[in-house]
């Protein structure tokens, strides 16, 4: 939370704790936390086991969720479908547990939409990261000892990252094209400036949420087949890709790396998910065979400040649409939409009838 998000509920009532230092790496120093509202204490466990909500970034240690008092609401990304033992430990806890990555994505929950807000970020991050990478230039320079050409940049994936990566490779004076297995996103991809490459994969499309559906092996198989002559052609290549609650796809196999010129690079910004760049680092930067691959997870928060911006707005918006004004407390409204999308667990329930599936009854 940024003071000004502090502010806001604050004036709404809300009573708020903040752990020390909280918002130091963004310039924000505890004086600031006070001033806008909040008491500050740097005894996380107190802390934890005296909120009624909990706001916060990452999943909670296992070891934190024993410290939540039964009916505490808990927000936070939680990655449920691949965190078993986490998600069971929190309905037998008795913790009413949000999952961020689930908020449905509709119209009245764009505000909170944690997942489009920090991709935005991760897209130019990896813009600048392939530019500070690269041998070359990005634009074209026409110079009296003669003209560079523009750096051909290749975006896989032209979800929200992938068209803020388009958008800043094209200001930075890129050449630009892009892929994506859903055909209906090409027309945003021109009028972005970048050519639309196209792959015939038969039948694509995405889900109800928007994102780009699973493909098949014998569909991966021809997509990579299609990619390898545009990957071997481009400077940078920048794959976006990503399947809620699976691991990433592969897209990028050893065999294009290897077809790849000398000097170029690939930005893998799905490595958190277990990268779409096979083989591929987790957090580091490789050379492959003259090729640099980075694999850096956490792109949003190398503009921290700005990540923390619209993380802290997100959740502003989602604690303020079920603020209670009367009784001054947030209220699980467990029929809305939005809470009936991304409540994970509530009185020692695992909620949601797909994760249930997956993981178990509680």
């Amino acid at each position: 939370m940024t003071p000004e998000s502090v502010a806001k509920l604050a004036k709404r009532g809300a009573q708020i704790e903040v752990e020390a230092g909280l918002g130091l790496s963004c310039g924000y120093p505890d004086a600031a936390y006070t001033a806008a509202g909040a008491q500050v204490t740097a005894d996380r466990h107190a802390l934890l086991a005296a909120a009624d909500l909990v706001l916060r970034l990452r999943k909670p240690p296992l070891e934190e969720v024993a410290l939540l008092k039964a009916g505490c609401v808990h927000v936070s990304y939680l990655d449920p479908f691949n965190e078993r033992e986490l998600v069971h430990k929190l309905a037998g806890g008795g913790v009413s547990a949000i999952s961020l990555e689930m908020i449905p994505r509709i119209t009245r929950a764009q505000k909170m939409d944690v997942l489009s807000s920090q991709a935005n970020l991760a897209g130019y991050v990896a813009v600048l990261l392939a530019a500070n990478h690269a041998p070359k230039i990005f634009p074209m320079m026409m110079t009296a000892a003669g003209t560079i050409t523009p750096a051909r940049v290749f975006i896989i994936g032209a979800g929200v990252a992938g068209l803020q990566a388009i958008a800043t490779a094209r200001r930075l004076g890129a050449k630009v094209s892009a892929f994506d297995t859903r055909p209906v996103v090409e027309e945003q991809v021109k009028s972005l400036g970048a050519a639309f490459v196209k792959i015939d994969l038969g039948e694509t499309g995405q889900t109800k949420d928007g994102y780009a559906k699973a493909l098949t092996e014998e569909q991966l198989a021809k997509q990579r087949a299609g990619l390898k002559k545009v990957c071997a052609e481009s400077d940078v290549v920048i794959t976006t890709a990503q399947v809620f609650g699976r691991k990433a796809p592969i897209i990028i196999t050893h065999d294009m790396v290897a077809a790849m010129k000398k000097g170029a690079v690939v930005v893998d910004c799905a490595i958190e998910s277990g990268g779409n760049v096979e083989g591929a680092p987790h957090d580091q930067v490789q050379d492959r065979d003259g090729v640099t691959l980075v694999a850096l997870a956490n792109l949003p928060g190398r503009v921290p400040v700005h990540a923390s911006l619209v993380f802290s707005g997100n959740l502003t918006s989602l604690v303020e649409e079920f603020w209670d004004k009367e009784g001054k407390k947030f209220v699980l409204k467990l029929e809305d939409e939005i809470i009936k999308g991304c409540l994970v667990t509530h009185a020692g329930e695992i909620c949601d009838p797909n994760l249930k599936a997956r993981l178990g009854a509680a």
